[in-house]
């Protein structure tokens, strides 16, 4: 059995080399990241196992990848780049990477609160071109800091928040208990939440579900926080809201085109902090990251 992997960086790529243990199934390891979706098939040629990082694989490409029977996406987003259900009808399993880099997003989405609440982003850019800007930012001790969506993520970061002095309120869709935290109505999350922070996995559910009336129904002045998927809010209520003062602050790690293009209307609002997709990488998510994608593939080949 046979695999490659189609998008790997150089770190990524430095990484699955050196975990490669004998016995291990082949894998070649193509150090082009930045592929496009029609120059898959040719990377394959045959083989049974993609590895994806960051790469579309629309379900017209796969039918001409003879021979694909498995898919690894290195996370869990890959709905976003791929559907899976149209995939498993051609015979191809799409199997996903969770909890890799679990405390890497939430330190990166508390990084962003506190940016948001402070305003740093913004005092970076005018200093800069020489002006010095000083504002009022938002204590956030003794503030309530509402997650939606409560997995191993969420988890981190309420572990974190609780440290800091934060009331932390949760909504998830089924039940749960974290110490320190308050699980209540997702209408009472957003209504008290001084600040909300997204940590949904995107599906036909989640699409669009902070809509523009879960927006009007935030708090007043609320800090909003994205490391999640953008596709679960409504990008132009967002952008209303911000520009009207309603979202006070918001942190965005993700977006509904990537990279961002140039001139894209979050580009022109100055309350908006925006990190390029980066809230896993760090090296520890990494290695946590290609190592559960050589335990997907030993254990596809062995059961082959």
């Amino acid at each position: 059995m046979r695999g490659v992997f189609v998008d790997a960086n150089g770190s990524l790529a430095d990484i699955f080399e050196q975990q490669n243990k004998a016995g291990d199934p082949a894998v070649r390891v193509n150090r082009n990241a930045d592929i496009t979706p029609d120059q898959i098939p040719a990377l394959l040629d045959g083989a049974e196992i993609v590895i994806i990082d960051h790469t579309s694989l629309p379900t017209e490409i796969a039918r001409r990848c003879n021979g694909l029977k498995h898919v690894v996406f290195l996370g869990t987003g890959a709905r976003s780049y791929m559907n899976p259900e149209e995939l498993a009808e051609l015979g191809v399993i799409v199997h996903l990477i969770k909890g890799y880099g679990d405390t890497a997003v939430a330190e990166c989405a508390i990084a962003l609160m506190w940016a948001a609440a402070r305003g740093i982003a913004k005092m970076d850019r005018e200093m800069r071109v020489g002006n010095w800007l000083r504002e009022d930012g938002m204590q956030l001790t003794g503030k309530t800091l509402g997650l939606i969506g409560f997995g191993g993520i969420a988890a981190e970061v309420a572990r974190i928040a609780l440290g800091s002095g934060l009331k932390v309120a949760a909504w998830n869709r089924s039940p749960k208990q974290f110490a320190g935290v308050a699980f209540v109505s997702l209408d009472a999350l957003l209504a008290q939440s001084d600040v909300v922070s997204l940590h949904l996995l995107l599906n036909d559910e989640t699409r669009g579900f902070l809509s523009r009336e879960r927006i009007n129904a935030m708090k007043p002045g609320v800090i909003l926080v994205n490391t999640a998927r953008a596709a679960m809010v409504d990008e132009s209520a967002m952008i209303e809201a911000l520009k009207s003062g309603h979202i006070h602050h918001a942190g965005l790690d993700v977006f509904n085109t990537e990279p961002l293009p140039a001139g894209h209307p979050l580009t022109k609002i100055p309350n908006v902090t925006l990190s390029a997709h980066s809230a896993f990488r760090t090296p520890e998510a990494s290695e946590n990251l290609i190592h559960a994608a050589w335990q997907h593939c030993r254990r596809i080949a062995k059961e082959a």
